[in-house]
């Protein structure tokens, strides 16, 4: 009911608006032709009437405001034209504001409401100081504002005020020009050099403001801690992993005299216990896996031999191959002063480190970078602490002390990482069994994903027991537990690999009142409460990726170190991720679970690949590519999911895609090698193309080809 008597109200005003022709009286030439006989009539009728007619204008967003602003100053002059003005224009674009948050925000909403949301939390935050900003910015349309901000969750009662200082020194600019009415022929004759440059002073009111806000919001949070007068450092980074190797670099890089911080090995987990030694014995383990199906290709199988201490040695050897890319050696002839200890944050502008070898040391910085990492989460299973059991950080050298192989292996989770380690070890000889409490592995995939990564699994042997939760350990054997029934599952080796949390403690973070949730808490731009503390990587989320880690650090030391001049938001849009499984799982973006759940229409488009020709000819035809793209026939590529053979490289053209704003229709234009796996992203285009055809138009196309063949 309220839309309809708003529409209805509207729909009146704008009918009598043209109906009888209101427009000339909102002209100068008009104005100036009323002055007259206004000023002759009673002074409040006059008030009372130009305030009603003023708040009908900008209620109805007519053009004409800025008109009617100069006519109170012919009528009432400087004092009494600005009161008028500023508090009916405030109702007037307070009922605008309300008209466009009933009649239209829930439609909008409902169709871009993933958008608005970011819109919306940062209006929660800094509503009052952006509403400010466009109040004050001529070239912004009075009326666009409140429309517009209608739109939006900003509270009310916040609008109004906002509105009601923020158009103050814009309407004393214009009434003050009004009480020359008679001297000015058109619009154009105010926008001398003087009033346009006294509004771009105006529109430098609000940066001042908010330079002044931080400034007492940095006294509040530094309250108690006496700053430094000068520092023995511009930046410290705490952790020499991806985030922290990332922030020295850079930091270097720009001639920062900067300090690496790392208590244990150069690389951090991804080099040293992660992503290189688990693609090392994930390769062995394929070779194993071929040789044992080289029937596949013609040839005649083999069960391989495991040295199982040899594999081992390899894995530890690729470590030791990529070791100097992350070594001290190589930071420190970069420029980055590398101190191998333990850090503790003392202040927000002191480091203690404790040396490894020995004796401790103080430095001041400007700026601190936490990225600490992550470790493995050991759930508190009754018996799990007798159990020996491993995780990625132990497992690699428990493994080297082997000489074959565990007969049998536990593996305790059904994420990425127990997937990638359960296909491994099965395909070098281990009896594998995969609890999963979920009903399906890698839970944030689509069920199709889910079901063929399962499949490959149980091909490779692996025994897989998705909705079993681990209750307790019994020497030597897990108990699940299955609805009702108890699983016993006997293991030589334990593996734990249900996830991995944040490094929050032993770095000081809760001695001077870092907040931290799961993860270190920092606004978009990577700072903490404090805002020369930063954190990047694993410590910082939302997701922990070694490439996501990298990307954080740039914004992180850019911020740290140039921050007072201009700050970055740190860009999560397109974050690709792969499980190294045999066959890859590759996505970016959407998939269709995650746009069930947020209610977005899509189109999916699919290529299997046992129709690529690379794919036949080299027997890795099991997999497909799966594209997601707006409902309605758009080739804008909301994300993509690949399962396959080199699925990890095959998704790098729909990050590249999606980062740059590159739709299906120019993926399906570009040359693709043959025959190449890479073929199979355009294909995929091809597919989205034939079920997006223009079926009117070829049915004229049929009938022109018709004609001309006589």
């Amino acid at each position: 009911m309220k839309k309809l008597v708003i529409i209805a109200v509207l729909a009146a005003l704008v009918a009598a608006y043209f109906v009888f022709d209101l427009g000339q009286y909102l002209t100068i030439e008009g104005v100036k032709t009323q002055v007259a006989a206004f000023q002759q009539a009673n002074a409040l009728l006059v008030i009372a009437g130009f305030f009603a007619i003023y708040v009908i204008v900008t209620a109805a967003s007519f053009p004409g405001a800025a008109v009617l602003t100069l006519a109170a100053g012919a009528l009432f002059g400087v004092i009494e034209g600005t009161i008028i003005v500023s508090f009916a224009s405030t109702i007037g674009a307070t009922l605008a504001f309300l008209s466009s948050r009933y009649v239209l925000r829930d439609s909008i909403e409902a169709r871009f409401g993933d958008r608005l949301k970011a819109i919306n939390a940062g209006l929660e935050k800094d509503g009052a100081f952006y509403l400010f900003s466009l109040r004050l910015i001529p070239a912004v349309p009075f009326f666009v504002v409140n429309l517009v901000m209608g739109l939006t969750r900003i509270r009310t009662l916040t609008y109004v005020w906002v509105t009601q200082i923020g158009t103050l020194l814009g309407t004393l600019v214009y009434v003050n020009a009004g009480t020359q009415l008679a001297q000015i022929e058109s619009a154009s004759d105010i926008a001398s050099p003087a009033i346009i440059g006294s509004f771009v002073l105006l529109s430098i009111v609000p940066w001042i403001a908010k330079g002044i806000i931080g400034f007492l919001k940095a006294r509040k949070v530094y309250a108690g801690f006496t700053r430094p007068k000068k520092f023995d450092r511009n930046l410290v980074v705490i952790g020499a992993g991806s985030a922290g190797l990332v922030s020295a670099y850079i930091a270097a890089q720009v001639k920062a005299k900067v300090t690496l911080v790392e208590a244990h090995e150069m690389g951090g987990d991804c080099l040293n216990t992660g992503c290189v030694p688990s693609k090392a014995i994930i390769k062995s383990a394929k070779v194993a896996a071929t040789m044992r199906h080289a029937d596949r290709f013609g040839l005649a199988p083999v069960e391989p031999e495991v040295p199982f201490k040899a594999v081992i040695a390899r894995v530890l050897d690729t470590i030791k191959a990529i070791e100097p890319h992350d070594s001290v050696e190589r930071y420190e002839g970069l420029g980055v002063d590398v101190v191998k200890g333990y850090a503790t944050i003392i202040d927000p502008w002191t480091v203690e480190i404790a040396r490894n070898e020995g004796g401790t040391q103080r430095l001041t910085t400007r700026s601190i970078i936490i990225a600490s990492g992550a470790e493995p989460v050991v759930p508190p299973i009754p018996g799990i602490d007798e159990s020996g059991y491993l995780t990625s950080e132990t497992m690699w050298q428990a493994f080297a002390q082997m000489d074959a192989a565990p007969p049998r292996v536990a593996v305790l989770g059904g994420g990425p990482i127990g997937c990638e380690l359960s296909q491994a070890l099965a395909r070098l000889g281990s009896e594998v069994t995969q609890v999963e409490m979920a009903d399906a592995l890698l839970g944030r995939e689509d069920a199709d994903v889910s079901a063929l990564a399962k499949e490959s699994l149980e091909a490779d042997g692996v025994r897989v027991l998705t909705g079993h939760k681990a209750v307790r350990i019994e020497g030597r054997t897990l108990i699940a537990e299955h609805g009702a029934a108890e699983v016993a599952v006997p293991f030589d080796a334990l593996i734990v690999a249900i996830g991995r949390k944040a490094r929050l403690t032993g770095f000081g973070l809760e001695t001077i009142g870092v907040d931290v949730a799961k993860t270190v808490v920092t606004d978009e731009f990577l700072a903490t409460k404090f805002p020369n503390i930063f954190a990047a990587g694993d410590v910082a989320g939302p997701y922990q990726f070694t490439h996501t880690a990298s990307h954080q650090a740039w914004y992180a030391s850019v911020n740290a170190l140039f921050g007072m001049f201009r700050k970055f938001k740190a860009d999560y849009r397109v974050i690709p991720a792969v499980t190294f499984l045999d066959p890859e799982v590759a996505r970016v973006g959407l998939n269709e679970r995650e746009a069930a759940e947020q209610g977005i229409d899509v189109e999916v488009t699919r290529y299997e690949l046992d129709d690529l020709d690379r794919a036949i000819a080299e027997s890795e035809t099991k997999g497909f590519v799966k594209v997601l793209t707006p409902a309605g026939g758009k080739d804008k590529i909301l994300g993509a999911t690949i399962v396959g053979a080199h699925a990890g490289e095959l998704l790098a053209e729909y990050v590249l895609a999606m980062k740059h704003g590159i739709g299906l229709n120019k993926i399906l234009g570009t040359i693709h090698s043959y025959p190449t796996m890479a073929e199979a992203n355009k294909f995929a285009a091809g597919n989205w193309k034939r079920a997006n055809k223009p079926e009117g138009l070829l049915k004229w196309v049929e009938r022109y080809h018709d004609w001309m063949r006589g």
